[in-house]
């Protein structure tokens, strides 16, 4: 159950089933939303852009989105789906404008590992994460959804426009570019 408060005064505050959010309350169900899954989004943004500050950006935009088309939104089931369907093709907008910076001579910086972080992080993981940063953005973005969120074929499909056996043979090959990249010699 959500609580919402009402800011006219005078109305007290009242439980929301997220099933009836939609018809609702939309403010308390994107809020709910936000609430559960905003730092698994900003996680894939940040796998996906290297970049926390532009993770954040994308983020709150797509919950601004999703707030803004909350009337067309036919189910609640659906608004994660559209959220994550939002960060992606934000994130890929956020990389094709830096792919044009680069072009034009504007250079990108990615941020530099902090001494703090860098003891945080394993050498290992931080391997892995130069190497994803390595494969072209179609793959990266099919293994950070298939490995990172769990999402299934068709979800990944689904939120990347394209068909679940493109999605399997793109995994294919990532893991394989990937495995390269970290030079593995016994797959």
């Amino acid at each position: 159950m959500i609580t919402s408060s009402r800011p006219e005064g005078g109305t007290p505050a009242r439980a929301v089933d997220p099933d009836d959010a939609v018809e609702t309350d939309p403010y308390a169900a994107v809020g709910s939303l936000y609430s559960e899954h905003r730092l698994e989004l900003t996680r894939l943004a940040l796998l996906l852009l290297d970049d926390r500050r532009g993770a954040e950006d994308v983020v709150q935009d797509a919950f601004v989105g999703l707030l803004r088309n909350w009337p067309r939104l036919r189910a609640q089931e659906s608004a994660l789906a559209y959220l994550r369907a939002s960060v992606v093709n934000r994130a890929r907008s956020q990389l094709r404008r830096r792919a044009v910076a680069r072009r034009v001579g504007v250079r990108y910086e990615p941020p530099v590992w902090s001494a703090e972080a860098a003891a945080l992080v394993g050498e290992e993981r931080r391997a892995v994460l130069e190497a994803l940063r390595g494969l072209p953005p179609r793959r990266r973005l099919v293994l950070v959804l298939r490995y990172y969120l769990n999402l299934s074929d068709d979800e990944i499909a689904q939120a990347l426009g394209i068909a679940p056996a493109t999605v399997r043979s793109t995994a294919t090959r990532a893991v394989r570019a990937l495995g390269d990249l970290l030079g593995e010699e016994d797959r």
